[in-house]
């Protein structure tokens, strides 16, 4: 794992083999995701790369209806709008990511502060297939 660059083309590799890794600094601490090759809180380059435990919590959230492409694709609009949200991870980070296992059509019922586990999403077909990162309680 260790050979691997600290970028996002490294963190969608792990992905597409189903593990949640980020940058954790060996100087200060500090874990980072997506991972980063230089650590912002001390500027230190020594990072190396850890698997996260993929638990959390939901500390922010919005409902998309007008979608990019992307998601469009993968049948989302404004007939079928989906939930994504910001998710401060046990170990500290806080990522964005698709949430899973809710009703995006009813964001009163969403609640800041639910626990959430990572899950892993896959897409299209193929040469085209890619794996995403997700989150459902």
């Amino acid at each position: 794992m260790g050979e691997r660059e600290f970028d996002a083309t490294s963190f969608y590799q792990f992905l597409s083999e189903h593990k949640l890794m980020g940058s954790h600094c060996r100087s200060c601490g500090a874990r980072h995701v997506p991972p980063r090759p230089l650590c912002p809180a001390c500027y230190s380059q020594e990072m190396q790369w850890e698997e996260l435990g993929g638990k959390g919590k939901l500390v922010a959230f919005t409902t998309i209806y007008i979608a990019p492409t992307a998601m469009i694709e993968a049948g989302y609009g404004r007939d079928n709008p989906y939930c994504t949200g910001i998710v401060q991870l046990d170990e500290g980070p806080a990522i964005s990511a698709q949430i899973l296992g809710v009703d995006p059509g009813r964001p009163e019922q969403v609640r800041i502060g639910t626990p959430l586990r990572v899950t892993f999403v896959e897409r299209a077909e193929g040469e085209k297939r890619r794996t995403y990162l997700a989150f459902e309680p």
